[in-house]
């Protein structure tokens, strides 16, 4: 046990020193090497071993006691949760991460880089799986572990939910998390995950946008038709598909299906996301004329709802020849804010297509819609991590109302009923999914020092009064 007269700036030097003498280092590289790509089913082992072998010791030295529970999802991966209780009348955190990650692509990355080993390059560090998200969780283990060292104690309760199946859309987690209710009773929900909005500014997000994956298919028959004897006398689905789209979109990527619009900003969501800059080095220039009229590129970011078409199939494209194709398939995305009607998307543009004379277009869901709940940013319990974090940076914390991409925080915030609270330790230029993940050796340290002090203060007996139910 650590000493009790330590204070908050000891435990950001005990975590500076976690990650200074390569301890830090050590943890993520060891956790990288386990293979824990869930969308390939022969890994399914290595999703084990890594809550089994590699969570359930660390945690057990923290004072932690775990448990494996299988997914009630029958194309489910494991979960593991750990608890430490120190007293009835501290407040209770839960926190979260997933230790599986998406398929390697082995034979892609940069000539000396292995997605299987932590390869450092300057201030990148490579590895699959590095951003996404086992640096994140591992910060966030060691900035508690460094509390415990200093304090003696956390001085708050913890219960932790690691699963492994979040890469391939978390299946089960709902059914899991309503289930085991009474495991994850908190005051709060603090996790990380996800990008900052630039690598050198700390960064907190209070949900995620919703995800809506589609098909739209138009099957009119049986095999081509060569197009000199056939052209004019059979409809072609790739152009029927693409006029239908058309009344979806425009041309400048304005949603025009009505039920997909996003609800108007709330005026702290507003004022959020004015100060918020997006785009940067490290992305493409940002197209100034596309999206929603009206908005700023950050409100369409972080306060719209944006369709994006993610591929679209007809004929043979790598091998085309003179026939009408006979079928036409497109695959739409639809990321959505909180207000939205999440229930009514594909419904919608069911209605959307018919009364336009699209009927024979078929609509089919092809993925577990991600809702899209959010805390507002003048949540008390916002306030006060927003508080910490500029106490231990000095700086001013950019608020983001919501993540521009997806997380299953519906989960903790509407099954589970928490106030949720992201703090990203990574950033967009990470690679994050594709060839040569890495994060960055600055923002680990960095967010080390945050999450020291924030669990510091979580346990100082300054957080927010519990909200009467």
């Amino acid at each position: 046990m650590g000493q009790t007269n330590m204070n908050r700036e000891d435990a950001i030097a005990h975590a500076e020193s976690y990650f200074d003498d390569g301890t830090f280092k050590a943890d993520l590289t060891r956790r990288v090497s386990i293979r824990t790509e869930s969308p390939e089913v022969q890994r399914r082992p290595e999703l084990y071993r890594y809550l089994e072998q590699e969570l359930t010791p660390y945690l057990a030295d923290m004072g932690f006691t775990s448990e494996v529970f299988e997914n009630p999802h029958t194309a489910g991966c494991p979960f593991l949760v750990a608890k430490r209780h120190e007293s009835d009348d501290a407040p209770t955190v839960m926190s979260y991460g997933h230790g599986d990650v998406v398929r390697g692509y082995d034979d892609q990355w940069d000539e000396g880089l292995d997605p299987w080993t932590v390869v450092e390059r300057g201030e990148r560090w490579y590895g699959r799986g590095t951003a996404d998200n086992k640096a994140q969780h591992t910060i966030n283990l060691g900035a508690m572990r460094s509390v415990i060292a200093t304090r003696g104690k956390l001085g708050f309760n913890a219960v932790l939910l690691f699963e492994t199946g979040e890469e391939c859309g978390s299946p089960g987690l709902t059914e899991f998390c309503a289930t085991h209710a009474d495991l994850f009773a908190a005051d709060v929900f603090i996790a990380s995950d996800g990008p900052r909005i630039q690598p050198d500014r700390p960064t907190v997000f209070m949900g995620s946008r919703g995800a809506s994956n589609f098909t739209m298919t138009l099957d009119l028959r049986d095999g081509g038709h060569h197009s000199g004897n056939w052209g004019g006398l059979l409809a072609n689905p790739g152009v029927v598909i693409a006029n239908a789209l058309a009344t979806m979109i425009d041309q400048h990527g304005q949603v025009l299906v009505d039920g997909w619009q996003a609800p108007p900003m709330t005026d702290s969501v507003r004022a959020a996301i004015a100060k918020l800059t997006v785009g940067g080095e490290d992305g493409p220039a940002i197209d100034s004329n596309w999206g929603q009229p009206g908005l700023t590129p950050a409100e369409r970011v972080f306060g719209s709802n944006t369709f994006e078409v993610l591929a679209f199939e007809t004929g043979n494209p790598r091998n085309p020849v003179n026939a009408i194709p006979p079928k036409a398939t497109v695959t739409g995305h639809l990321r959505f804010v909180d207000g939205t009607n999440a229930d009514d998307l594909l419904p919608a543009l069911r209605r959307h297509l018919d009364e336009r004379g699209y009927e024979a277009v078929e609509v089919k869901a092809e993925a577990v819609v991600m809702k899209a709940p959010r805390l507002d940013p003048s949540h008390p319990w916002a306030q006060w991590a927003i508080g910490s974090i500029s106490d231990t940076t000095g700086d001013e914390v950019a608020v983001i109302p919501n993540l521009g991409g997806s997380l299953p925080n519906d989960v903790f915030a509407r099954v589970l009923g928490l106030p949720t609270i992201w703090v990203p330790h990574s950033y967009a230029g990470c690679s994050q999914h594709a060839p040569n993940e890495h994060v960055l050796a600055p923002l680990c340290r960095e967010a080390l020092q945050i999450m020291a002090g924030l669990w510091w203060d979580l346990g100082s007996g300054t957080t927010p009064p519990p909200i009467p139910s």
